[in-house]
């Protein structure tokens, strides 16, 4: 089932000579899929964008810590003492402040884990995009090598009509077809277009930037086995360690909770000034005197009860979500893990068998009319069998590089 090297049809070789041979153009660079997921690596836009969050989350931590700051307060009366003044200090008691860190920290690494889910999602769009401009520029060869048969054809027709030997409506499919032929080549190009421009955006590079690509679909990285796939995805896929994260946020806000049920102490101090003595006052006067207070909160009717009933319910379902996460990745594993065997099955056929075969039948129908011996229904028939062909099997190429793409990102790590 492992296909080491895919030797592709010729006709997808002339693909890389396509750009080239423009004479006005800069000569494309070279760009290999592991260039290309490095670029998209450093380059996305999405990527910085999601990136730029960590230094949002870091600043969650530094909030956390931060200690609630004292209050002054002055008042002036017409009794005594005239004046007063206070400071008024909240002190927390217990863990408050260490279980807000804490849940700062797996927030912040809950943004993590957001960051790793996205540049999963990345790589799995830069590798599609790659392979879709390699099958579109196999596209625009195949219509290339179409257009040469088309007009061969044109001119056996021709010549044999010269001769005598075939009406004129023979001629006029002929030349129907190639104008077809040449139709067919001007939406290849205008699709090979769009495919680099989709490459480029997800590389973050200009739209008209050209790459070369080489032989893109000559080699395959063969997957581990299957089981060894399924204990990779166990630790690193991405939606199963998104939901673990979130779990971790969940027992650390319940810890918090817990913590919160200790009542914050209220220490107040100051200084009662200008209270004159005289007639009839019980007290002697004084400029100022020393005042005092504590306060505290009492935990009679809300200790968060019902916060701490949520955090354990949502934990509860935190717990499910996990399972069928995991449950799903596995599908996952082995549905792109099959499906891969199938297409490098379906690649192998076209590659040894179907293609060689519809190759054969064209030149066999192309001579013969050329001697006489067959119609042109039968020479068109056999080049539209053989492009035919050729497109399902740049299909099965393009289908095997996206079966590959969905088991990377189904196990959540780089498998070639």
């Amino acid at each position: 089932m492992k296909l080491r090297h895919v030797s592709v049809f010729p006709v997808l070789v002339l693909a890389t000579t396509l750009q080239t041979a423009r004479a006005q153009q800069p000569a494309p660079q070279r760009l290999t899929i592991a260039n290309a997921l490095d670029l998209a690596e450093r380059q996305n836009l999405d990527l910085v964008a999601a990136r730029a969050r960590r230094a949002v989350a870091q600043a969650g931590v530094r909030i956390a810590g931060e200690r609630p700051n004292p209050t002054l307060s002055f008042g002036a009366t017409r009794d005594t003492p005239h004046e007063s003044a206070f400071i008024d200090q909240p002190v927390e008691i217990g863990p408050k402040r260490g279980r807000r860190i804490e849940v700062a920290r797996q927030e912040s690494a809950l943004t993590e884990a957001d960051i790793s889910l996205l540049e999963k999602q990345v790589r799995r769009g830069v590798r599609d995009a790659y392979f879709g401009l390699a099958r579109a520029r196999g596209a625009t060869a195949q219509q290339e090598e179409a257009l040469k048969l088309a007009r061969r054809l044109d001119d056996i027709a021709k010549a044999r009509f010269g001769a005598g030997d075939i009406p004129q409506l023979e001629v006029t499919q002929a030349e129907l077809e190639a104008a077809r032929a040449q139709a067919n080549l001007q939406v290849a190009q205008q699709e090979e277009k769009v495919a680099l421009s989709e490459l480029n955006a997800l590389l973050n590079e200009p739209a008209a930037t050209d790459w070369d690509l080489g032989d893109a679909f000559g080699a395959l990285s063969p997957p581990p086995a299957l089981e060894e796939l399924l204990a990779r995805a166990a630790n690193s896929n991405p939606e199963s360690a998104r939901i673990m994260q979130e779990q971790k946020v969940e027992q650390s806000r319940k810890a918090l909770l817990e913590a919160e049920r200790i009542p914050n102490l209220g220490l107040q101090f100051g200084a009662d000034l200008n209270s004159p003595g005289g007639p009839g006052l019980n007290t002697g006067g004084f400029e100022a005197g020393a005042r005092g207070q504590l306060s505290m909160e009492l935990p009679i009717f809300s200790r968060n009860q019902g916060e701490i009933a949520q955090s354990i319910a949502k934990q509860r379902a935190l717990e499910g979500e996990l399972e069928a996460a995991r449950r799903a990745a596995d599908a996952k594993v082995e549905s792109a893990y099959f499906e891969l065997g199938a297409r490098q099955t379906q690649v192998r056929a076209y590659r040894e068998t179907i293609l060689p075969s519809s190759q054969r039948l064209e030149e066999m129908a192309e001579e013969s009319y050329r001697a006489g011996k067959a119609n042109i229904l039968t020479v068109l028939g056999a080049q539209r069998d053989v492009q035919q062909a050729e497109r399902d099997y740049l299909d099965s190429l393009d289908a095997m590089q996206a079966a590959f793409a969905r088991l990377e990102e189904a196990v959540g790590a780089p498998l070639d």
